[in-house]
């Protein structure tokens, strides 16, 4: 078993040396975080806790200027080595990690892994999130504006949604189409938590947040309004060769020119911007309502 390990740390350090086209300034500077949470790497931003962030998860989209870092796999697919090359001093995760020999390997190697208090999917939970993060990064100021300003956003929302008269059906159509098959959002997502405090529901049912569906039930669902998540609406030329899409060019939502393009990082967990999100779809959902 050592002499495996030994292997695979000369494997990472050979690897490692051609990872980047300029020397890395950090190496030698103290601690080195690698974030396999998409979560937790908004947060960070947020809080501008970034300073010692050296790689993140391909699940980490936002903000824009997280793409500049490395990547080190997909979060539930991860592999030793594109971890172990970021000479990691401290992996941040959220326990949805994955597969399970890869994480054993990494504990193995006593790299220090640590994950923050798991409050459930709710405004509150985020805001207790926001502020153990800021907390362990010495940032309980910033924490604390986020967290004011998290709770100001939903207060309005939620004031606005009980207002409504109607309650839109919404399809949420993630990564768009493949062998004729649609991959969507249902109501056990946390998406379709989004939906009802903008003032809106889901419009198909499932035990899991996510689940495959065919044209033909997209057609009988006939929802309201179709939101369809940036990789698959920017694969249709911005939405114009949605007229193409079997079982969507016949439901009330596209005939009323009422489908819109979402971000994906938006619509699958809570953050500190999960008001203005909420707020942004009530917009979409009841236009017409007064503000």
């Amino acid at each position: 078993m050592r002499y495996s390990f030994l292997l695979l740390l000369f494997a990472v350090t050979v690897l490692g040396c051609g990872r980047f086209d300029n020397p890395d300034e950090k190496m030698d500077e103290g601690e080195r975080i690698v974030v396999i949470s998409k979560q937790y790497a908004e947060i960070m931003y947020a809080l501008g806790a970034t300073e010692n962030l050296v790689a993140v998860d391909l699940s980490s989209t936002y903000p824009p200027e997280i793409k500049e870092l490395p990547t080190v796999g997909y979060h539930r697919a991860l592999a030793a080595e594109p971890i172990l090359a970021m000479k990691p001093t401290l992996i941040l995760h959220d326990n949805n990690i994955g597969p399970e020999p890869v994480v054993t390997q990494l504990e193995e190697l006593e790299i220090p892994m640590r994950t923050f208090g798991h409050y459930g999917n709710t405004i509150a939970g985020t805001d207790s999130l926001i502020r153990e993060m800021g907390a362990y990064f010495g940032k309980e100021a910033a924490a604390d504006s986020l967290v004011r300003k998290l709770d100001a956003d939903m207060e309005r929302a939620l004031a606005a949604a009980g207002q409504y008269t109607e309650t839109p059906t919404v399809l949420i159509i993630h990564y768009g189409r493949a062998s004729n098959v649609y991959l969507v959002m249902t109501e056990n997502s946390t998406a379709a938590r989004l939906l009802e405090w903008a003032g809106g529901k889901t419009a198909v049912a499932g035990e899991r947040e996510m689940a495959q569906i065919s044209p033909e039930v997209i057609a009988a669902a006939d929802p309201d309004i179709i939101l369809l998540t940036d990789f698959g609406y920017d694969r249709l030329d911005d939405g114009g060769e949605v007229v193409q899409l079997p079982g969507v060019s016949t439901t009330n939502a596209y005939r009323d020119g009422r489908v819109f393009r979402v971000e994906e990082h938006d619509m699958v967990y809570l953050g500190p911007r999960t008001g203005e999100v909420v707020l942004r779809l009530q917009q979409l959902i009841h236009p017409d309502a007064g503000r």
